[in-house]
């Protein structure tokens, strides 16, 4: 295939004279549809509800309503409103242009100006090639600075094939994901590409799994997939509600800026613990305590905790009603206690059941007495005092809190519902040395929270939502996928994530695994290998470490070379630290060596990230300081005149900088509980560049990344 055309105003070169006037018609074609959405926000901000409302709950909702469309219809000034043109040759468009955007544009008369992204006829945009064209002759790419339009390049699907394959990435596209990042997170819908356009545009029905290595694009498929399915199924949704969870707040503020761009406004975000928030978590649990907490086995225990409440009944129940006394024996108040526990329906909604049952059984006697009675009588027998004396004695009320306030301080309550479950070493692990004295005083830990959250929907059925997004899932227990998974019983899941970055002990080891735990053990697992962020010598850098911590996965292989853009520098005294100790001076040295390599990363343009083992960011903190480097905390939104973010390991995930300075790696293995975590922490932290990554340190490398050297080849 030929190279693609293009013209630019840019970096690029100067335009062809025919270039210039190409660009200058499409710079005109966008002022005319920003003015044209602009006349459709001024449109709805005239309206005039009050002839139209019947009474004040219909005029707040027409006016909720409104005020949501006004907002839609803002013009984002630093996102283009379209990055794309389709021109038809064949079909039912053949002859039309149509150009591809965030959101839908017309015109006065009602044309389109722009279309948006995920309407049917703009799938081409992202799936026509030149062995299937769609019907599509053209496919041109819009770039952008600042809003601006400043170049284009273009694509031939139909007529001679040029004697060289297309490239994975054109131009444009390449300059897109390597533009430097100050500010939100870039406008990503631009660059999706057909494998992973496949998935977002996936039926609402199914649950899908996504593995994917550093780069691959996980985070922006399953936001696309949200908003696709916004679009495309926006009654149903809005019915029955979508939410995005991420891996902690700092990542969420992370993309919140990227929803907008890609049409939509209103999609909730939570972290896990913000799911299961019943309690205040004031502790951390050794690493064996959360190991147990967090399997799957604990769901059990619960259970059968749960279950022990109940009382077989050793008395009749004898409901008064005037001069006429009902009897119900107890065997026959065991049949019905009995029959609802073999229906294993909410431990609530039994105990609800229950007097309604033996309300039904005084109204048999009743009938067969020659009475009549109706459904006002069973409910008034259902509200006897006998009958809810009963009730409590047979099926008492339980606090899941309580419930598991009780299993972590008795441990003869835990071993007598842990029996076959948990070994006594597993039981000692989580049973706390000293018992609370109550639900508000007890110190809960992130576990203990997912455990009550069990509890809660084993009394009642948790709410489930129409669809749910989950990014970076390899992290989960089994029994925080559970709590998730409650939160989509009815809909289905996007679960994103990727085997090799899980960095907690009881981090996934296969999607097929977790997906039952998730409760969709028929989700579709779909694999993404092409990189498009990380540069090809930074990820295979951090490959060097896949055959020791998540063997049998597949290697990313990134469409990007960057020569120069890896930089591993020793600082001397490596040895020497290793085996007398860090000492003073040495720790000096190494604080140099990362505030040096800082200021050589601020000469470039974009975001720089100082990622350091937890342990290590007080001191590098310090130095940044006493260097006069402002930096930010991690999450926060960088500016040009701070771009400059230190990031503790640990909250690395799922955070990209155009360059990233990498300090002592060997501290960030050291960091985690056992190696193969360490190294998965340290994979993390290797693959969060975008342009450059410097890697500093004093220790040895840890022996997985030893043997290459910057002469090496990629």
């Amino acid at each position: 295939m030929p190279e693609p055309e293009s013209a630019s105003g840019s970096a690029s070169g100067s335009p062809s004279p025919s270039g210039a006037d190409a660009l200058a018609r499409e710079k005109a074609h966008l002022a005319a549809s920003r003015s044209a959405l602009r006349t459709m926000r001024e449109e709805v901000e005239a309206l005039d509800i009050a002839d139209v409302t019947a009474n004040w709950v219909n005029k707040q909702a027409m006016e909720a309503r409104t005020e949501q469309r006004i907002r839609e219809l803002a013009d984002l000034a630093h996102t283009p409103l379209f990055f794309g043109r389709l021109d038809y040759s064949g079909g039912d468009h053949e002859g039309h242009q149509f150009y591809i955007g965030r959101r839908h544009v017309h015109d006065g008369a009602g044309e389109p100006m722009v279309l948006d992204w995920r309407a049917p006829v703009s799938q081409p945009f992202y799936q026509a090639s030149r062995t299937a064209p769609l019907d599509v002759d053209l496919r041109r790419r819009f770039g952008f600075t600042g809003g601006e339009l400043t170049a284009y390049e273009d694509e031939r699907l139909t007529g001679p094939a040029g004697p060289d394959p297309a490239p994975r990435t054109g131009r444009l596209l390449q300059e897109e994901i390597e533009r430097p990042r100050v500010g939100p997170m870039r406008d990503i819908v631009a660059t999706i590409q057909p494998e992973q356009d496949e998935i977002v545009r996936s039926g609402l029905g199914g649950t899908v799994c996504v593995q994917g290595g550093p780069g691959t694009g996980k985070t922006a498929v399953g936001l696309h997939r949200v908003a696709y399915l916004l679009y495309a199924h926006r009654e149903r949704l809005a019915r029955t509600g979508t939410l995005v969870i991420g891996p902690n707040r700092s990542f969420l503020h992370y993309i919140e800026q990227v929803l907008p761009a890609l049409g939509e406004l209103e999609v909730a975000q939570a972290t896990v613990a913000d799911l299961v928030a019943r309690v205040a978590v004031r502790a951390v649990d050794s690493p064996a305590a959360a190991l147990v907490k967090g399997d799957a086995r604990m769901a059990e225990v619960l259970r059968r905790a749960l279950r022990s409440h109940v009382t077989p009944p050793g008395e009749p129940v004898v409901v008064e009603r005037g001069s006429r006394r009902w009897r119900i024996p107890a065997y026959e108040l065991a049949e019905i206690v009995a029959e609802l526990q073999e229906r294993d329906i909410r431990y609530g909604a039994a105990g609800e059941a229950l007097p309604q049952r033996i309300a039904h059984a005084v109204l048999v006697r009743m009938e067969e007495a020659g009475e009549a009675p109706d459904d006002r009588v069973q409910d008034a027998v259902a509200r006897h005092h006998a009958v809810k004396a009963a009730v409590k004695a047979v099926w008492p009320r339980v606090d899941p809190a309580k419930l598991v306030l009780r299993l972590l301080s008795e441990p003869d309550f835990l071993a007598a519902h842990a029996e076959g479950l948990l070994d006594e070493e597993e039981q000692r692990a989580i049973v706390w040395a000293k018992p609370a004295r109550g639900v508000k005083s007890a110190k809960w830990s992130a576990a203990d929270a997912v455990l009550i959250d069990e509890a809660a929907d084993l009394v009642q059925r948790t709410p489930s939502l129409g669809h749910v997004v989950l990014d970076e899932a390899q992290d989960l227990s089994p029994m925080q996928y559970r709590a998730v998974g409650r939160r989509c019983s009815t809909g289905s899941a996007t679960v994103l994530g990727d085997l090799a970055q899980g960095t907690t002990p009881w981090a996934t080891a296969g999607w097929r695994e977790a997906l039952a735990h998730l409760g969709k053990p028929d989700a579709v697992v779909e694999e993404l290998t092409a990189g498009f962020r990380v540069p090809r010598e930074v990820i295979s850098y951090a490959s060097r470490l896949l055959p020791h911590m998540a063997p049998g996965l597949t290697e990313v292989e990134s469409v990007r070379e960057a020569p120069g853009s890896l930089d591993v520098h020793e600082v001397p005294g490596g040895a020497e630290g290793a085996a007398e100790g860090a000492a003073e001076g040495a720790d000096g040295e190494l604080d140099a060596a990362v505030v040096g390599a800082c200021r050589t990363a601020l000469l470039r343009e974009g975001s720089i990230g100082v990622i350091a083992a937890d342990s290590r960011i007080p001191a590098l903190a310090a130095a940044l300081t006493a260097a006069g480097l402002a930096f930010l905390d991690p999450g926060r939104e960088t500016t040009a005149e701070s771009r400059l973010t230190l990031v503790p390991a640990s909250l690395a995930k799922g955070l990209e900088y155009d360059y990233v300075v990498l300090d002592e790696p060997a501290e960030v293995v050291d960091g985690e509980p056992d190696e193969r975590t360490g190294l998965r922490r340290l994979y993390v932290v290797l693959t969060r560049a975008v342009s450059g990554l410097a890697v500093v340190h004093r220790r040895p490398l840890p022996h997985q990344l030893t043997g290459w050297s910057p002469a090496d080849p990629a």
